[in-house]
């Protein structure tokens, strides 16, 4: 029965913060979540859009959202800044422009930061942007998730799960495959677990890519 919680919600409030800060009146708190997600996915396609690498990550690990009455304050975090970075404040201000227009936020002020994460490759979201490029160049399911388990090895964390659902290599069943390395305590709150679930288009249909990595004991 407790399997199935997603590992960050189970931890909130102990070792896992909220990724979004803010306080509104009860009636209003549907807006402000549609608005987080605008804001999410206008970044998130931004970035696609503009910054393609060789790899096909794109690097975002979490977006922060802070809220104020007068101003919305975004921290981006990600593994690989150059790509923001790369056109300078230019590259940021263009941004900041469109997400204000996206918005249509008139009295209160936006301020987008960029926060480098050490480790780029510990990071659940990265690896799932990885794992997926690979999923879509035809590469056997089995090599990109050894390939994944590699990259991790190199950010020592001390386990990691990766488990890949759906029409796995073109198979006209649909099945479940997973890997684990190390160890991946869920049910330990004190574990402080990252956690993501990351859908893939292939031209077989949607593969779901799962990942749990155990960063650390508190």
């Amino acid at each position: 029965m407790g399997q199935k919680i997603n590992p960050l919600g189970f931890r909130l409030g102990t070792i896992q913060s909220h990724h979004s800060l803010w306080f509104t009146q009860a009636k209003n708190y549907s807006e402000g979540l549609q608005e987080d997600k605008k804001i999410r996915d206008f970044i998130k396609n931004y970035v696609q859009k503009n910054m393609r690498i060789a790899s096909g990550v794109e690097g975002i690990a979490h977006i922060e959202i802070q809220k104020r009455i007068d101003l919305i304050q975004i921290i981006i975090h990600m593994g690989f800044p150059k790509l923001l970075i790369e056109g300078k404040s230019r590259r940021l201000e263009e941004l900041q422009m469109n997400v204000q227009k996206e918005l249509n936020c008139v009295n209160r002020k936006l301020n987008i930061a960029i926060t480098r994460i050490a480790k780029p490759y510990g990071n659940p979201n990265i690896l799932a942007e990885f794992i997926a490029g690979q999923l879509k160049n035809r590469v056997s399911f089995r090599k990109a998730m050894k390939k994944a388990i590699e990259l991790t090895e190199q950010a020592d964390t001390k386990g990691i799960q990766i488990q890949i659902a759906g029409r796995i290599d073109g198979k006209e069943i649909a099945r479940v495959e997973w890997i684990r390395e190390g160890r991946v305590p869920l049910q330990t709150i004190r574990a402080k677990i990252d956690y993501c679930s990351y859908p893939v288009r292939t031209i077989y249909g949607v593969l779901g890519i799962k990942i749990w990595i155990f960063v650390d004991e508190a």
